[in-house]
């Protein structure tokens, strides 16, 4: 049993970082700078990045950003999904650490290389009423889109399977509003109520889609080229993410809501992966040590 577990340790942790040790480079850089960053040691965003109901947020986030056809015009065009789906995967999450856990500096550095990427990313899409429009990822629209669902997604899932959120959901929305800032969005939300009403636009103006596309990469979502190991986990976490989807996002995406008990399964699954990799987050624990040093020289 303590070969199995670290075999799969191994491969969770290669899956998340792209290194065996869940360490990439990236991270040491965590432990340099000169503040606590946007954020800090109790804030919403530390409670909510630093806890295991990320990993089913992610799939819930990518599942909604590929309603809008712009942006899943610009994954289909641009991204390296089906060569190299985690490769993807372990960019998203080097943001995301970065921005959270990052001292200011780093984490505006970390998004100006993003928004650099997302300078090339352009073309053109069919929309919901059969229009041709243009799209670029500087796109407001398609910057608004991502974030909300992105913001919406690791709310839900924090909700449904991870600790309190200092400060409710509410705190959490509103700091995350200064990541959608730091890559561009214009008027991210600053409450929950804000949140849910920015989406509900989305879907009552029709900008929502759903097509050939969209059941590719729902598709592929559901099926990745993960380890045979991680496969049972993997699969019960998705299950998860589409039962924390609304029932009007959920039938765009031609998805049912698992006839099983999916929440309750998607609990122990992650409650397995807590006891394997632990409690800790390697970006928390370089973030503690930056603060520490900088207190300490005070």
């Amino acid at each position: 049993m303590t070969r199995l577990a670290d075999a799969w340790r191994s491969h969770l942790l290669s899956t998340l970082s792209g290194h065996s040790d869940g360490r990439p480079a990236w991270v040491d850089r965590l432990e340099d700078g000169d503040d606590a960053g946007y954020f800090g040691p109790g804030s919403a965003s530390w409670t909510v990045h630093g806890e295991l109901p990320t990993m089913v947020a992610g799939i819930r986030s990518l599942l909604m950003q590929a309603l809008h056809p712009g942006a899943l015009a610009g994954v289909h065009d641009w991204s390296r999904y089906r060569e190299d789906p985690l490769g993807r995967l372990t960019g998203t999450i080097q943001w995301l650490m970065t921005v959270t856990f990052g001292d200011t500096a780093t984490a505006v550095r970390e998004s100006t290389r993003v928004g650099r990427f997302h300078e090339r990313v352009s073309g053109t899409y069919i929309d919901a009423a059969g229009e041709t429009r243009d799209y670029s990822a500087g796109n407001p629209e398609l910057l608004a889109w991502v974030h909300d669902v992105f913001t919406d997604s690791f709310l839900a899932c924090q909700l449904l399977w991870g600790s309190d959120i200092p400060g409710g959901a509410d705190a959490y929305v509103r700091e995350w509003a200064q990541a959608g800032e730091l890559i561009g969005v214009q008027a991210p939300p600053r409450s929950a109520a804000e949140l849910r009403e920015q989406l509900h636009a989305f879907y009552r103006a029709s900008t929502l889609k759903s097509d050939d596309r969209v059941r590719e990469i729902v598709s592929f979502i559901r099926n990745p080229p993960l380890s045979p190991a991680v496969m049972p986990a993997y699969r019960i976490m998705f299950a998860g993410a589409v039962a924390s989807i609304p029932r009007e996002y959920r039938e765009l995406l031609g998805l049912r809501r698992p006839l099983f008990p999916a929440v309750a399964a998607t609990r122990l699954v992650l409650g397995a992966v807590r006891r394997i990799l632990g409690r800790s987050s390697t970006s928390e624990e370089a973030a503690l040590r930056r603060i520490a040093r900088i207190r300490a020289s005070v």
